[in-house]
This record gives structure tokens, sequence and C-alpha cells, in this order.
């Protein structure tokens, strides 16, 4: 039962009218509605004072399109529930996309401005962090009460993880996670295992994935050349994802210390080395181990396994399967890979009334749950075998570890992988290297 923020209960039979909270949001006046409350024995019908918001316009932004596109049952539904929405609060809601190159600058200009130009924005955690020191985003607390807690159960809102000591994101709830991809066409035509039936054996480690790599790895057509790789991705992503499935991180928010010396990222950058430059099982398509368009090599279809999004599966021409990252020896099944480009959404500093804007928008999701869990629609639309959207569910989904290490300006990552995977420079004497300016980064965005 969703329950509103600002919404001023009395019962029908009490008597009287509620008063409003001190803090009690501005507006042109008040509309009067009903809704239904838990009570022993049944349901209620209160009456409540619904805030007029004199036609405001508010803006949810993006870099993309976030108004459903009416394809599903479930956009449908919520098409309808945003009209509903806005004729009860007498508001406009407003999709703003603004292209990615020019968001941020767009945020930084207007919230030093003091007027955001939206009044809830979809952030990168990585630029919410230093927006988040300067003052310009609003923990969570500053929007909901006791009454309106952002909870998972209701499939309306999660709250997502803290940043810098407390809660400022929310966002609806998925069941999408990153994963190891693979080939299942390559895998049966090699004769290779699944890997999911490794990982349901529990044998699935970096060992076996290395095994499996090298046995993909090899000249089909014995012209003299390999043409079928083991494996493909984007370095520094690949060294991510390896790193936070050994247990460790490329940088240690929470204690403001840099990762690139901690023994687990060591430990990981010497096995992703060994990928590359000792076993040689890594399809390097542009001729350049650490250039990020590596991180779609894979849609050639001649490599076996490779670390990829669900998003960029849409215009492959192969079965694709999915397992998590296989942990290191260090590493767990609570994480499993990086996500280094989290977002959520956040209400900006200076937004007037956030507490009412926030319950807005939760409101636009009380919907009928029509998809069996959330996100249901989405993972069925870029995977055709239940077994991936299960893999995902049950052991991807959640186990994510969020990198902030982008935050921090000159924090040396791409320098760090290149020395290791281009140079093939010593893991260990790299990490030394590069410490005291790794950590130098990081102190300095602390002490904004």
């Amino acid at each position: 039962m969703l329950l509103a923020v600002m919404l001023f209960v009395s019962a029908c039979s009490g008597g009287g009218t509620a008063q409003p909270a001190d803090d009690a949001p501005a507006n042109t006046g008040n509309s009067t509605g009903t809704v239904e409350t838990d009570k022993e024995g049944g349901t209620e019908e209160v009456a409540v004072d619904v805030p007029d918001l004199g036609g405001r316009v508010i803006k949810v932004a993006a870099w993309w399109d976030l108004k459903p596109a009416g394809e599903t049952a479930s956009d449908k539904a919520r098409l309808d529930k945003i009209a509903e929405v806005e004729k009860k609060y007498n508001v406009k809601i407003e999709f703003v996309n603004v292209p990615f190159e020019e968001y941020m600058n767009k945020f930084t200009t207007t919230a030093l401005a003091g007027e955001p130009f939206a009044d809830i924005v979809q952030m990168e955690y990585k630029s919410a962090l230093p927006a988040i020191l300067k003052g310009q985003l609003l923990p969570i607390s500053e929007f909901t009460t006791a009454e309106n807690n952002i909870n998972q159960e209701a499939n309306l809102i999660a709250k997502y993880p803290a940043i810098a000591g407390n809660y400022y994101a929310f966002e609806s709830p998925t069941s999408i996670g990153l994963g190891l991809h693979y080939n299942r066409d390559l895998f049966k035509k090699l004769s290779l295992p699944d890997p999911q039936e490794l990982y349901n054996k529990g044998e699935w480690n970096w060992d076996k994935f290395l095994e499996l790599a090298k046995q993909a790895t090899k000249d089909t057509d014995n012209d003299g050349k390999i043409d079928v790789y083991g494996f493909s991705g984007w370095a520094i992503d690949v060294l991510r994802h390896f790193t936070a499935a050994n247990g460790g991180t490329i940088v240690d928010d929470e204690h403001s210390k840099e990762g690139l010396s901690d023994p687990k990222t060591i430990e990981a950058a010497e096995f992703v080395k060994r990928l590359y430059n000792v076993e040689n099982v890594v399809k390097v398509k542009t001729g350049d181990k650490t250039n990020w368009e590596e991180s779609n090599t894979f849609k050639d279809g001649d490599v076996a396994l490779f670390t990829a999004a669900e998003w960029q599966l849409g215009d492959i021409t192969f079965a694709a399967g999915v397992v998590p990252i296989p942990n290191g020896p260090q590493g767990s099944k609570d994480v499993t890979y990086a996500n280094n480009a989290a977002s959520a959404k956040f209400i900006p500093k200076g937004v007037e009334d956030p507490k009412i804007v926030y319950q807005i928008y939760e409101e636009t999701f009380d919907i009928p749950q029509i998809e069996e869990y959330p996100g249901q629609d989405y993972l069925e639309s870029r995977y055709t075998d239940e077994k991936d959207i299960a893999m995902i569910r049950e052991h991807i989904a959640g186990t994510g570890r969020i990198l902030l290490d982008d935050a921090y300006a000159g924090y040396p990552i791409g320098d760090y992988v290149n020395d290791i995977i281009k140079k093939n420079a010593s893991v260990t004497a790299t990490a030394e290297k590069y410490k005291a300016q790794a950590q130098a980064a990081v102190d300095k965005l602390g002490k904004q």
C-alpha cells in the first residue's frame, strides 16, 4: 500500500480537518480525495488533502528518454498512472532527454546557479560523488518520512546503495546485473562444457575460466592463424571486474584509500596480465589491447567468453549465455562484478518542495504488478533462454560492487593498466609507481 509523504489524513467519521505539518509544501490550494488504509478486519477509506501545485511542471531528466514507450502492458499502465497523478496534483510531468556528453555540464551549471535544470536527475554514481561533496544533491532523509520510506518490498522505488556515507539515490528496482557472457553456438561447435553447468556444480573459478579460454583459442581451419579466441573485453573494465570478484576494489571509497596496491587488486592484475600476455587467449581487434572499443569485439562471433552488459546484446547474431564472473581465490559470491556505470535518480539541492516531488514520482509507479518481477519485459527482450534470466536473478543481480574511481580526477587507473598490459611491466612495481598519485587524487576530492 503506497502511503503519501505529504497527504494529511483524517478519518471520514472522525470529524474535523487534519492540520498540515509545519514543513508542508507551498501550493495554490488543496483538493480532497480518499485513500484506503489497513484496518483490523479490512480496509477503511480516509479523506486526504491533496496539494494543488497550480500546473507546476515537474522535470525528470536522463541521457535517454525515460518516458514509457507504451509498448508493454506495464508501460501502458504507467502512462495511465502518470496521467492520473498529473490530474490529482495539478502538475505536468516532463521527461527531459539531454545527450550524455552535455548532461553533467548542464547539471553543474544550473546547480551552481541554484536553479537545477530538473527536479529529479539520473546520475552515475561516479558523477554524483563530487556533486554530493559540493552539497548539490539532497540525502533521501530530506524528502522521505517515517510514513513513507523507500523500500525494496514495495516494488515501487528502491533505496540504492549509500555514497559518501549517506543515502542519496533511488530507483525502480530491476533484476539486471553484469556477468560473463559466452557464445553458446561457439561452445557447442567446440564441444566445450557449458559454464552454467560448471557453476551449478561449484566448479566455476579462475582456473576453470582460463582452461576454457585456452581450449577455445585455436586455429579451426588449419591455415596457421588463430581464428577463434577464448576471451575479449575492455582491459580496464576486465581488471575492475576480476578485482571485484577477488574481493578487492580499485578505490576503497569507504576509507578514502587507493586500491591499486591492495594485494587483492595485485592478484587480479596478475591474472588479467596472464590472459593477455602469457596465455594469449584475448582477441584484440583494434590492435590496441586497452582500447575501450574492445568491449564490442565479441560481436564478431569468434570469441567464446566476454565481459558485457545485457544492453550490449541487442545486435548479436549468435545465442549468448551468461554466468557470474568467476570468483578469485579471495572472492565470494556476494560480489561478482564491478559496476563502474551504476546510476540512479537523485534530487538536487534547490528543488522546490522535494518531498512532494518525490512523492508524485513514486506514485507514478503505483500500478498493478503485471510483470512477474521487475524488469521482466526487458530481460526477456535480451535473453531467449529462461536459464539465463534465472542465472541473472538468482546469482548475479545485486552482486555488483559500485566503483567510483572515475570520480577522482587524475586517478591513474588507465596508466596502471597500460603499463601492465601494453608494456608488460611488473604488477607490483606498477602499483608502487602509481600508489602516491592515486592516493593524492582520492585526498584531493575529499577536500572539496
